[in-house]
């Protein structure tokens, strides 16, 4: 048995077979909208924006006025079988992951009852877009992305149903599954929705 990390669309649109699952995080990176999506939430004319991680020292080349959040990236480990089932599924995922992304090896954080952190496991396969790939668009301002992710779409919808999905399942993971980063963003994107402008991010 192998298990994938999921960080972004993943954690609300799960592989296929119900694979079994739990919370976690990761450390020594941060979740940022700077991978460009050409074939997703966007076209190759107007890339949108989807999450990738970069190692916390890297970001710093990048970072414009994103909050730095907790140093953690929560997300959801799935344990996926061995044999011709498995195959199937990480065909998936690479078909899925295919723009840009790369496969690392990283362990997996949560804490106890008593507020001890833990490993929960080791060697988990995660889908990163190297600052080096050619998807990798960086950073930008903050108020930017948000105009950029409100009024962009691809083959697989709106750009900002990506943001608002992402923010709502991360919410949802853990108590202590809180994202500075994203609860900004989401606010800013709201602002700039003609189709929610009004209404306050579910989140604040």
């Amino acid at each position: 048995m192998s298990a994938v990390f999921g960080y972004g669309s993943l954690i609300w649109k799960a592989p296929p077979f119900n694979l079994d699952s739990k919370p976690g995080y990761i450390k020594g990176f941060v979740r940022r909208f700077a991978q460009k999506s050409h074939d997703h939430r966007g076209t190759l004319e107007k890339p949108g924006r989807v999450v990738t991680l970069v190692k916390e020292q890297d970001w710093e080349e990048h970072r414009t006025n994103d909050p730095l959040g907790s140093h953690h990236v929560w997300g959801r480990i799935y344990y996926i079988p061995s044999g011709p089932p498995g195959d199937e599924i990480w065909a998936y995922l690479d078909h899925r992951e295919k723009d840009g992304y790369s496969l690392v090896s990283l362990d997996v954080y949560n804490v106890d009852d008593q507020g001890n952190e833990l490993i929960v496991e080791r060697d988990v396969k995660c889908y990163v877009g190297e600052t080096h790939n050619p998807s990798f668009g960086g950073g930008m301002p903050m108020e930017d992305l948000a105009q950029l992710i409100a009024t962009t779409a691809g083959p697989s919808g709106p750009n900002k149903e990506y943001v608002y999905n992402l923010s709502t399942a991360v919410r949802e993971l853990d108590p202590h599954s809180e994202d500075a980063y994203l609860k900004e963003l989401e606010r800013l994107v709201h602002f700039r929705d003609p189709e929610r402008s009004n209404d306050p991010p579910q989140g604040l």
